[in-house]
């Protein structure tokens, strides 16, 4: 039998090797995502870049579910947008039975909300790309 670890709080993870000073644009980004995270219907986010990823989820238990969730919907969305020729993803916003996730590059970084059904994707959309 296989025994669980529970994580609380925010996981950063970052590449041993190659481990960079954040540009200010990703400062103003995580910033910008504390404050999303506060509002009511966010369940929380995921920031990553080519060398690190922080990731800050109100259930801990499923912050694997919900990285495979953000993964597959930029993989999702560039395979179609590409499919069919329609150009560079602005954003994509999928919506399940109970949750949506809106993801979108600000500046080579990948950022993917996750929220209730009923919140507003637009609303917060606004907010991150106010950077």
């Amino acid at each position: 039998m296989v025994k669980k670890k529970s994580i609380q709080g925010t996981a950063i993870i970052r590449d041993l090797v190659t481990i960079e000073d954040t540009a200010p644009a990703e400062d103003e980004i995580r910033r910008n995502l504390e404050e999303i995270k506060t509002e009511n219907g966010v369940i929380g986010y995921i920031m990553r870049n080519s060398v690190s990823a922080a990731i800050d989820i109100k259930d801990p238990a499923k912050i694997i579910d919900y990285a495979l969730f953000s993964s597959s919907a930029f993989d999702a969305g560039q395979e179609l947008t590409s499919f069919l020729n329609l150009g560079d993803i602005k954003s994509i916003v999928v919506e399940t039975k109970n949750v949506k996730v809106l993801s979108l590059c600000i500046n080579e970084t990948k950022i993917s909300v996750f929220m209730e059904k009923g919140a507003d994707s637009d609303r917060l959309l606004r907010k991150l790309q106010m950077i």
